[in-house]
């Protein structure tokens, strides 16, 4: 029989890695509640895999047992990816089935996953699934809704299995997290969830995301030979993140001024779906020589694209939390966004908001935070203000809150 190994005095319980977890690990007697979390999504590769969602299952796996109170359960995540290092209080149970194919993840997470939860007492879906027959309560969380929202943006078969799943894991649950009001009142209207079972927990900002020394910050320009003044966009490449009206919006702004006073714009992130219409109309619009696709960024790059810019500009058309523009506002970087969605309860007063529609008023968003040294310095200080709301401790604590609330435990 396998054993968990203990270490005291932390009562750490990990697993060895070389565990293939088709193997169930009975509990001990007397011992904490054991919370499993389904991070298959895990994926700390340079795709857009390994953006989004992942970050927030990431920072979830480190934070939950550094938690005083969130300690008062056993956590084991169940994950493929080899990259992942475990911490302190978390039990790490790794797949030898690689479950990065879509259809792999979906088989193991209704056979595999149900049977591995008759030895949990509550099972955590991380991101929109948990097995449909489940011996344990469950916990489901929802990032976004857009696959409702939105089907046209997405391929037919993660439409059609997100919306089947999504729907069917938030009915069964006993509590459904979503990362905002706006996406928990998408759950409530299009899943049907009475209001009092989901439950708002926003995402969190690392405490990387800082503003740095200006000269570290101009090195970092030099080493990634990037123009001294740019505009940023950072997220994945597709067709929800709205990017074909920035570039027409930024184009509009080349139109109307002097030759060399406008700065370059940045396109961060990896090939989504449905990407080849941006670069497509990048040559249409004659921006060839002033657009910039440097690809997927590290996460440990992160804060200094963001430190490195000028201003930064998200205008999604739909976003259930909006983490870039967070990120954005910690490092100090005045932004601009949309006013849909949960973009306004992320953004706060710190961030100019505008319909992600309107290609004229965006250009002129952008062309007055250029223009205007004190808006753009005012914006600097009330995004670091508005950064500050949220930790992932806080992320942590209220996660575990559910738990509580789940179980009827307490500390």
């Amino acid at each position: 029989m396998l054993r968990l190994r203990r270490h005291n005095p932390d009562n750490v319980i990990l697993y060895p890695d070389n565990l293939c977890y088709n193997k169930i690990v009975p509990k001990e007697p007397n011992s904490s509640p054991r919370v499993g979390l389904n991070a298959h999504l895990l994926s700390l590769t340079g795709t857009y895999r390994g953006a989004g969602i992942n970050g927030y299952i990431y920072q979830l796996l480190r934070h939950l047992p550094a938690d005083a109170e969130a300690r008062l359960f056993e956590y084991i995540a169940y994950l493929h990816d080899p990259g992942f290092a475990p911490v302190a209080g978390l039990g790490v149970a790794r797949a030898r089935w690689d479950t990065r194919k879509p259809w792999r993840r979906i088989v193991w997470e209704q056979t595999r996953l149900a049977a591995l939860a008759r030895e949990l007492d509550l099972l955590h879906g991380l991101a929109f699934a948990t097995p449909i027959a489940c011996a344990c309560p469950t916990v489901v969380t929802v990032h976004d809704l857009s696959f409702y929202r939105y089907p046209q943006a997405f391929r037919r078969f993660n439409r059609a299995y997100l919306g089947w799943i999504t729907r069917v894991s938030v009915r069964k649950a006993a509590r459904v997290i979503a990362v905002s009001e706006s996406t928990r009142q998408d759950v409530i209207s299009f899943c049907g969830v009475p209001g009092e079972r989901v439950i708002v927990v926003p995402n969190g900002v690392a405490q990387e995301f800082c503003p740095a020394d200006a000269r570290a910050t101009a090195a970092f320009r030099q080493r990634k030979g990037l123009p001294e003044r740019f505009i940023l966009f950072l997220g994945t490449l597709e067709p929800r993140k709205n990017i074909v009206r920035l570039l027409e919006a930024y184009a509009q702004i080349v139109r109307e001024r002097a030759v060399g006073d406008t700065p370059m714009l940045v396109i961060a992130g990896a090939k989504g779906w449905f990407y080849e219409t941006i670069f497509a109309r990048v040559a249409q619009l004659a921006l060839t020589e002033r657009v910039i696709f440097p690809g997927f960024v590290p996460a440990d790059e992160l804060p200094w694209w963001y430190r490195a810019a000028e201003l930064f500009v998200y205008p999604s058309l739909f976003e259930g939390f909006g983490l870039p523009v967070l990120e954005a506002m910690a490092c100090g970087t005045p932004g601009i966004t949309s006013n849909v969605s949960s973009l306004p309860e992320v953004a706060g007063a710190a961030a100019l908001l505008v319909a992600p529609e309107d290609t004229a008023a965006l250009a002129a968003a952008m062309a007055r935070v250029l223009d205007e040294p004190g808006l753009a310095a005012q914006m600097r200080a009330a995004g670091l203000q508005q950064a500050a709301h949220f930790p992932w401790t806080r992320t942590a604590r209220e996660t575990a809150s559910v738990y509580r609330a789940v179980l009827g435990a307490t500390p």
